[in-house]
Order: structure tokens, then C-alpha cells, then sequence
């Protein structure tokens, strides 16, 4: 999701067999760096007590891997407007690495914080140029089945990175779990490199080009509807761990055991809706945050009962997992001749989102408590249901 215009498809291209290879690797990385986004979400609690700092402080890790990625976005294709987009995915797969491993061995917040700066520009980078090698990799008449793929890396990764930064730290240190993702992820680098396909750069992007897609009926507003859904949802989910020590009597295994309910309605949302998506992503883009806003308000009204927190997580993994391919499914819908544009201001509305709720739920969290930063959540994720639904009524 990035920063260019149209996609140059030669007829070879569009007759070749989908490979379902590069398409895998693809999905592998878009799991590892959103995994390694969010890692430090199921580890708060660790994290703060090894550096002796707050969990919301703790909870900036996440911020400012988000404001490197609302800056990159929109900035990557003009910085690197010739590059060959295999070779650019293979190194920031390195850097991603090496990040992770600059954290496992960071003996404090701030080198943590510099070191995240970097696992932003890889991610959205990634992000910006999914939707251009996606179509390269299947061709343009099959866009939606590429884009699903590339798609569930991200929104597995969303769902379940924290109960498996969880499970991990408790069988290891938060350290050696930074250092796991950063070996996996060199090595993915590897694969990368054998089994993408060259992509040669589309049109050089400018913001005059962005700022003309934005300005295409009901794109705005869209765009608008998408960064309220994502703010809302990470209102609530970069905190969800402190959320759930509201329990009583809760211990680590139940926390674990309830986000991994999470993550395994993500996967069977993602299966599920993406199977749907092409025919009814205008009913889901309204229906998946409005349902989430009730989940997110259930994981507090609820917290008297595991039961019922169970559920509600469980349907908030379900419709949450599949909103990246809603957003992707909606960008091939209006802007079909501006893949990487739109890919792009969907990266920039969804970093910025990320940056806003983490650093806004870490005060909350940290002077009132969790619940208003929940409540905030449900807010956001009702009235970007309702500003995205109307853009799908513009007419374009």
C-alpha cells in the first residue's frame, strides 16, 4: 500500500499461472512484521517491569513504530521511485531482522524506541507495495483472490500477535522472543529473494497524485470512516492485556487462553469473510466495526465473567481480522487505476490511527484506567462504520 498511480500489466503477466509460492512468502512476511508490530502488546506487563518503566510507557514501542510508518508511506515510492520492488521487500525484511534483534539485546527504552523506528519503515514499506506485487505475482483478474492473501498475513498477525508474544514469554524471556522473530524474519529474507518475481517500479508518485485520488468522490470520506475504525479498535487493543487483568481472580493461563480465542475468531473471520468479500464488502464495512464497537464495550461491561469476556474477544478477532481485506477490497473497487496511491493512504490512515491510539491509550491508561480508553474505542468504531458506509454510496 503506498504512493504510485497505475500498474503497468503486460499481457504475459496477466496469462501467467498465479504463484502460489511468492504469494506464501508474501503472507509469511506481512505475518512476521505486523506479529513483530504488535509483539509488544502481550508483553507489557514483562517489557515494564525488565526496563522499569510504566506499561504505558511501554506502550510507545508501538507508537512510534506507527508515526515512522504514517511518514514513510506516503514518502517511500518518491525516495525510491526506480527500485525494483523484490529487492526492496528483501531488504526491508533485513532491516525488520535486524530490528528485532536491536530490541533482544536494548538495555534501555530509548534504544528500543530508535530501534523501532526502523521496523516502521519496513512495515510500511511492505504495506505500500503488497497490493502492485500482489497484482504481478496473479495478474489483474485476479486481484481479490492475491490481495487475500497478502491480506491474511496482516490481519492473522493483527489478531493473534499478542497471544503469541504471550504464550512465548511464558515459556521465554520478552528478550529471546524479540530475538526468535528477528532470525525468522532474516531467513524469510532468503526466501523472499528466490520466489518473488522481479516488479519493476510503476509511475514515479508525488503528493499532488495522492492528494488527487483523496479528492475523488466518497474516497475521503472513505479514508475518513477507515482511520476512526482503526483508531477505535487500537483504542482498545494495544491495552487489551490490562483490560483482561480486570478479572477477578485471573491468572496468565486464562489471559492466554482468552487471546487465543482472539486470534482463532481472526482466523476463521479471515477465511470466512475473505472468501465473501468480493460480493458483499460494502455490507461488512459497515457491519464488521459496528459489531466490533459492541465487542470492545462487552470486554468491560462483561469483565464480572470469563464466559462472557471469552465471547466478546472472540467476535472482536472474528470482524476485526478481516477489515484489511475490506479496506484492500474497497481501494481495488474506487481506485483500480491507482493501486499503490490508494494502498497508501489506506498505510497512512492506518499508522497514523495506530500512533494516535497508542499514545492517547497510554495516558488514558495510565492517569484514569482502561475502561475510558475503551469506551473512546466503541465511539470511534461506530462513527467510522457509519462515515465508511456512506462512501460506498458516493458515486465515482
Amino acid at each position: 500500500m503506498t504512493t504510485t498511480a497505475s500498474i503497468p500489466v503486460t499481457e504475459a503477466s496477466a496469462a501467467e499461472r498465479i504463484r502460489y509460492g511468492a504469494l506464501i512468502v508474501m503472507m509469511l512476511l506481512s505475518f512476521l512484521l505486523v506479529t513483530a508490530e504488535f509483539l509488544p502488546n502481550g508483553m507489557l506487563t514483562e517489557m515494564a517491569d525488565g526496563l522499569d518503566i510504566t506499561p504505558g510507557q511501554a506502550g510507545q514501542t508501538v507508537t512510534v513504530t506507527a508515526l515512522v510508518g504514517l511518514l514513510v508511506a506516503p514518502t517511500v515510492g518518491m525516495i525510491f521511485p526506480r527500485v525494483d520492488r523484490r529487492s526492496l521487500l528483501v531488504w526491508m525484511a533485513v532491516a525488520a531482522g535486524a530490528t528485532n534483534l536491536i530490541v533482544a539485546i536494548a538495555p534501555n527504552l530509548i534504544i528500543i524506541l530508535l530501534a523501532r523506528f526502523l521496523l516502521g519503515a519496513a512495515l510500511s514499506t511492505f504495506w505500500s507495495m503488497s497490493i502492485t506485487v500482489a497484482v504481478r505475482i496473479a495478474g489483474p483478474d485476479r486481484l481479490g483472490r492475491a490481495v487475500m492473501f497478502t491480506s491474511a498475513g496482516a490481519s492473522l498477525a493483527t489478531v493473534a500477535g499478542v497471544p503469541v508474544g504471550v504464550m512465548l514469554s511464558e515459556a521465554l524471556d520478552w528478550r529471546a522472543v524479540f530475538a526468535l522473530a528477528g532470525i525468522v524474519t532474516g531467513l524469510l529474507a532468503i526466501a523472499l529473494r528466490m520466489l518473488l518475481p522481479r516488479v519493476p517500479a510503476a509511475q514515479v508518485s508525488s503528493f499532488r497524485l495522492l492528494l488527487d485520488t483523496i479528492r475523488r468522490p466518497g474516497v475521503g470520506l472513505g479514508l475518513t470512516g477507515h482511520v476512526l475504525v482503526v483508531l477505535g479498535h487500537f483504542l482498545a487493543y494495544t491495552y487489551v492485556r490490562v483490560a483482561l487483568e480486570r478479572l477477578p481472580e485471573i491468572d496468565p493461563g486464562t489471559i492466554v487462553m482468552l487471546l487465543a480465542l482472539f486470534g482463532v475468531g481472526g482466523l476463521i473471520g479471515n477465511l470466512t469473510i475473505g472468501v465473501i468479500i468480493d460480493r458483499s464488502f460494502r455490507l461488512f464495512a459497515v457491519l464488521a466495526p459496528a459489531v466490533i464497537a459492541v465487542a470492545v464495550a462487552g470486554t468491560i461491561l462483561l469483565s464480572g465473567s470469563v464466559l462472557g469476556v471469552g465471547i466478546a474477544v472472540f467476535v472482536w478477532g472474528f470482524f476485526f481480522a478481516s477489515w484489511l481485506i475490506v479496506v484492500n477490497t474497497w481501494v481495488g473497487h474506487r481506485m483500480p487505476d491507482r493501486l499503490e496511491a490508494g494502498g497508501s493512504l489506506v498505510v497512512v490512515g492506518f499508522q497514523g490511527a495506530i500512533m494516535v491510539a497508542a499514545g492517547v491509550g497510554g495516558i488514558l491508561v495510565d492517569s484514569i484506567g482502561v475502561e475510558p480508553s475503551y469506551a473512546l474505542g466503541a465511539a470511534a468504531l461506530v462513527a467510522g462504520a457509519v462515515l465508511f458506509g456512506a462512501s460506498n454510496r458516493a458515486r465515482g
